[in-house]
């Protein structure tokens, strides 16, 4: 996910970021008719078990809090973009969160990409809601970032406003599945393909460079079996994930004045960075380790009950695509310019503001209004027809 920044402007990576797909298009309403709700374009939940014909598979609470709490992160994330080069502190935590919440994602999108076979219902399906979502709110995007930033408006569908470019890599991502599944050593051919297009500097069209930097992540998620996670919440694992966390934020302090933020988006190549082959396969080799362990450190502190969050796992695609209207148009109205002046206390009260937005837009009423563009449904030919 873009950070708050211009369109064409070298946009910081919009982590946003919940998500793996971990973002469901199935509404808490869907979920009540057909019980089945994925963290992402649907697809067939490995984390279910089967169950008896006519029964409902059971979903796994961990991965409903894992998508709502990410995708807190990431409207978070987007708030926290315009202060960073204000404040240290501020930055030292983009810096920590930016390392692992959009890695986390699109693992969990791999993980929940499984059963893609690119059978044509499956397909169908990925167009209607990745490609259609993807169309509706560039559109939007392009017409509010652009007012924003002070640009005329531009039709550009090729190159993803803010937000928008996480859905094209899902589609790409996800149509891919059933290549790196045949693929002999599929880890290690997708972390090739990522360093050598940083070291190429591929066209950001498309998110051509954020597809082919952050392909790991899907990859290892395809590898990911239920038993990893399942590891992930032992006590032990938990102690050492929780120490991780608190050793990165000092770290990412000390190393946040001189710290350039654009290797974390992985839109960026070496050229763009300014460093040489061998510095940047280095750097993108320290970052890859570091995300492995916050990713994982992150994840075993999710909470594996069920909690008053847990369903709004299941609706997380609002806030994701709806919080970048807002925050965008915050920021042409001055607001992060005023907190930028106004110490501590406002940044709080942002962080605040910013968990209490990603609530209010997974409200019925904002996904009654908002549905026709995040979860658009089309009829079927043959009910066109009468037939």
């Amino acid at each position: 996910m873009s950070p708050v920044g211009v369109i064409r402007a070298r946009p910081l990576a919009n982590w946003g970021g919940v998500l793996t797909s971990v973002f469901t298009v199935t509404t808490a309403d869907t979920l009540q008719k057909n019980g089945s709700a994925s963290g992402a374009p649907e697809v067939d939940s490995p984390a279910r078990p089967a169950t008896a014909a006519g029964t409902r598979p059971k979903r796994d609470p961990f991965f409903d809090n894992a998508k709502f709490l990410l995708v807190v992160l990431v409207v978070i994330g987007h708030n926290w973009y315009p202060l960073i080069s204000h404040t240290r502190a501020v930055k030292a935590a983009y810096l920590v969160v930016y390392s692992f919440h959009m890695p986390a994602f699109i693992l969990l999108s791999g993980y929940f990409s499984r059963s893609f076979e690119a059978r044509p219902d499956q397909v169908r399906k990925l167009i209607k809601t990745v490609l259609v979502p993807y169309l509706i709110f560039e559109t939007f995007y392009l017409a509010v970032v652009a007012e924003a930033d002070g640009h005329p408006f531009k039709m550009d569908l090729t190159y993803p406003s803010y937000l928008c470019w996480f859905l094209i890599a899902l589609f790409v991502w996800r149509l891919t599945t059933p290549v790196w599944r045949a693929m002999p050593q599929p880890l290690l051919v997708s972390v090739l393909v990522s360093v050598v297009a940083g070291l190429t500097n591929v066209s950001t069209d498309l998110a051509l460079s954020r597809v082919l930097q952050f392909l790991p992540w899907f990859v290892a998620g395809l590898l990911m079996k239920p038993e990893h996670f399942r590891w992930l919440r032992r006590r032990a694992v938990r102690l050492w994930a929780a120490a991780a966390l608190v050793i990165a934020l000092p770290v990412a302090y000390i190393l946040a004045p001189t710290a350039n933020a654009d290797w974390l988006s992985m839109e960026y190549g070496a050229t763009d960075l300014h460093v040489g082959a061998v510095e940047y396969v280095a750097i993108r080799a320290a970052l890859f380790a570091v995300g492995a362990v916050l990713v994982g450190a992150a994840l075993a502190l999710v909470p594996a009950r069920h909690l008053w969050l847990t369903a709004l796992g299941t609706v997380t695609m609002y806030p994701y695509l709806l919080h970048g209207l807002i925050v965008k148009s915050a920021q042409a109205n001055g607001l992060y310019d005023l907190v930028a002046n106004s110490g501590p206390p406002a940044v709080i009260t942002l962080t605040v503001g910013a968990v209490a937005l990603a609530l209010l837009l997974t409200t019925p009423p904002v996904r009654k209004i908002a549905r026709w563009a995040v979860e658009p449904s089309f009829r079927r030919p043959r009910q066109v027809f009468g037939r």
